[in-house]
């Protein structure tokens, strides 16, 4: 793949695109990627989720990591790539009125898509800064709770993104954040595509490196939340493959999977702490897999 600015040029350039589409363009990508299939790696409904507007809701996710989240009343919440708000109206509603939500985004104008959509909805607590998320916008020790929803893949220094989190949650604080992740190696043609770099794959981690980049960083009680599969259909494939590759790729039996892991940042006394124990990452990696083709 390109250099660091390269890449965050190609996203800043696709998302300014969709920032364009409806929903319903949107949903027939994986975050953006070119398709001629319908299909979305967000399977899971927002619907019925208190704060969820439809007209804020891009079909870009991966994950609700606001119903893993734990807000409560009063929270300052901060949402790492907030596209057009959606996931921000959502913890809004958790937060309520005496809590505070900030959304960070890369894309010009995806912060002005999202700001009209809170001054329809009248939301003075809803905030959304302009900014890169290897370099927040935020001040240390500021914010009780992370999310975000499948946009760390889409980072170059991941690394640094999670020392960001680190630098700006309260002492006790936590995050919820979904992505995407890979057990197994991409075809280099799939990792050299601009576009499926943009649609969440190309960039996407695997899957112990990701939990143990979280680990490197110092946060405590990590729980992987949830996790599924994610098939991206033979159409998009055959843009970059040829039939023998995609096979090969096929039989390699590569997974790229959704998940959605909670940490904490040690300090502070946690009343919501989590029960279950650090993730296993050797029980991860005999998960069942479900590539291209095996699902």
């Amino acid at each position: 793949m390109e250099s660091s600015e390269v890449i965050k040029n190609i996203v800043r350039e696709k998302y300014s695109e969709i920032a364009t589409n409806d929903k319903v363009a949107n949903a027939t990508s994986c975050c953006g990627a070119t398709s001629s299939g319908t299909y979305t790696i967000m399977s899971d409904s927002y619907a019925d989720l208190e704060g969820y507007n439809p007209d804020a809701d891009l079909g870009l996710g991966c994950g609700l990591p606001t119903q893993f989240a734990k807000i409560q009343k009063g929270h300052t919440v901060l949402d790492l790539g907030s596209g057009a708000g959606n996931d921000c109206f959502v913890a809004r509603a958790e937060a309520g009125e005496t809590g505070k939500v900030i959304g960070v985004d890369f894309t010009p104008k995806m912060v002005q898509l999202a700001r009209q959509n809170a001054e329809k909805r009248g939301l003075n607590n809803v905030e959304f800064r302009q900014g890169d998320i290897e370099d927040l916008p935020v001040s240390d020790d500021s914010v009780d709770v992370v999310v975000s929803n499948c946009v760390l893949n889409l980072v170059p220094d991941k690394a640094k993104v999670f020392q960001e989190i680190k630098r700006v949650l309260r002492p006790g604080g936590h995050f919820s954040i979904s992505d995407v992740v890979l057990r197994g190696d991409l075809p280099q043609k799939l990792q050299d595509a601009a576009e499926m770099y943009a649609g969440c794959v190309a960039g996407a981690m695997q899957m112990d490196e990701y939990l143990d980049t979280i680990q490197a960083a110092g946060f405590e009680h990590m729980v992987v939340q949830k996790q599924k599969p994610i098939l991206v259909p033979d159409d998009i494939l055959l843009d970059y493959l040829s039939p023998e590759e995609l096979q090969a790729f096929v039989d390699s039996k590569t997974g790229i999977f959704s998940i959605t892991v909670y940490a904490e940042k040690a300090g502070g006394e946690k009343s919501h702490r989590a029960a279950k124990p650090k993730v296993n990452l050797a029980e991860l990696a005999t998960a069942g897999c479900c590539g291209p083709g095996c699902c």
